[in-house]
């Protein structure tokens, strides 16, 4: 941890931004030796943002895709990290964008700006962004992390980890409720809408109290959550340069061109069987019909400039968003009451589904059907109930196998994977994995070697992929 602190992300602003004057005057200064206070607190955001972005849907991500039968590796890196062999160098682009990108951007607007919208909204990235590392790690420095007067910050369990980016995210919302709104070209999220950004903080709690499985308190945050997909938090690409695009398309656009996607020579991912009439395993019946959406997922793994769906150059990508909401309410509410408590919530999903919401226009005008369920439909020998369950957990599996299918692209199948593995079998979507159903299963992603290098509270080795983190034992 001591290399990454040592160096301010200032650097990352201000270079080429000035310029010297006069050589012959005072020749021994150095004419770019700006002060940290000389940076208008409005530049702070927008990198910081962009390394959350990274650490959401970047690498890992789609290393967690493959993970949960969302992707293929079919070449090269991938190939070997698709068969389990995970290297943690893997992980050092993430944990530089979480500690640097993130903490450090956001700890400076916390600690030292004026602008209430400003500190409120750094604050709801940074517990973003710790909650989804305490999701990808496990334990990890927290509490430590930041202090310029601790070099080898301690590692704080996951558990700890989660309730300090609830307690951020809680405060973040404190923070903006007396905030004034709009106006913040450097928001690339919201524009400074702090309604927007009060609504995703309340889903991202009930997201982490979904993974610690608490759904009582999963069920009070979502109900103030993202109540409609104009609110959905997503990274908007700005153009199609290198480097601008969808970040999956940019990857295929350079040297991993055919190393990645999920259909390649008739081999198609567990995803893409769900969606396909192909396969037995598909979930088309008379009041559903995903076509579209099949169409829409499917990754031309050779090119990313041949994509037109979900990884097409100029596709925003998920991260924080409506349908998760909803799913969270239909999930917890259904846990904790009937099939009739959460029913509605999904409805209210497949109703924007069917609006088209979901696809873009290049896969709008293929065939989609999702009509509204009604309770007897989750019956023994109906939908999701093959096996005369009772009819709740026939709705559950729905529910799971709805989050499994719309969070494509986000980190949500891999945390229910390993939420719903051991102690929710029942409701598990039987995620078709390189090993095949009976295991191992990655249960977590590795350290960062530049931390287990440099940080003396690290751990003397990575504990591996398959060790279980604290909440999902």
């Amino acid at each position: 941890m001591k290399k990454i602190f040592t160096k301010s992300i200032l650097a990352l602003l201000i270079i080429f931004s000035f310029s010297c004057e006069d050589i012959n005057e005072d020749i021994n200064a150095n004419p770019n030796d700006i002060l940290i206070t000389d940076v208008e607190d409005k530049l702070f955001l927008t990198g910081a943002q962009l390394a959350n972005v990274q650490l959401q849907v970047g690498h890992l991500n789609r290393i967690s895709g493959m993970y949960s039968g969302q992707l293929i590796g079919f070449s090269s890196l991938y190939a070997n990290i698709y068969g389990y062999s995970l290297s943690t160098v893997e992980s050092n682009s993430e944990w530089f964008a979480l500690y640097v990108g993130v903490l450090n951007n956001m700890r400076q607007l916390q600690e030292n700006s004026t602008n209430t919208l400003l500190v409120g909204i750094a604050e709801i990235i940074e517990g973003h962004a710790f909650g989804t590392a305490a999701s990808l790690w496990g334990g990890i420095p927290y509490s430590e992390a930041g202090n310029p007067e601790i070099e080898d910050p301690t590692f704080d369990s996951q558990t700890s980890v989660y309730n300090s980016a609830i307690q951020k995210l809680t405060s973040g919302i404190s923070t903006l409720q007396s905030a004034p709104s709009g106006g913040l070209s450097q928001d690339i999220m919201y524009g400074g809408d702090k309604d927007k950004w009060i609504e995703a903080a309340y889903t991202l709690i009930a997201r982490f109290n979904l993974h610690k499985k608490d759904y009582t308190a999963a069920v009070s945050a979502a109900s103030s959550g993202i109540s409609s997909a104009s609110g959905d938090m997503r990274f908007s690409p700005p153009g199609i340069q290198a480097g601008d695009s969808n970040l999956f398309a940019t990857i295929l656009n350079g040297s991993r061109a055919g190393d990645l996607g999920n259909s390649s020579a008739g081999e198609e991912s567990y995803l893409l069987q769900l969606l396909s009439n192909s396969y037995s395993t598909n979930r088309n019946h008379a009041k559903t019909d995903e076509t579209a959406r099949y169409g829409y997922y499917k990754i031309n793994s050779t090119s990313g400039s041949a994509n037109t769906g979900i990884i097409a150059e100029d596709e925003p990508h998920n991260m924080v968003t409506y349908f998760e909401n909803q799913l969270i309410l239909a999930e917890a509410k259904a846990r904790q009451g009937s099939l009739a408590d959460g029913l509605p919530h999904l409805n209210n999903v497949r109703a924007w589904l069917n609006s088209g919401g979901n696809l873009n226009s290049n896969h709008s005008s293929n065939p989609y059907k999702y009509e509204a369920f009604v309770s007897s439909d989750f019956n023994s020998g109906g939908i999701e109930n093959a096996d005369g369950v009772d009819a709740n957990t026939a709705f559950l599996r729905e529910v799971i196998e709805e989050r499994y299918v719309s969070g494509f692209g986000m980190h949500m199948p891999f945390n229910d994977a390993r939420r719903l593995r051991k102690s929710d079998s029942a409701y598990s979507v039987p995620f078709v994995l390189v090993l095949g159903p009976a295991g191992p299963y990655p249960e977590r992603m590795p350290y960062a070697a530049t931390e287990l290098n440099s940080n003396s509270n690290a751990p003397a080795e990575d504990p591996g992929i398959f060790t279980k983190t604290e909440v999902n034992q």
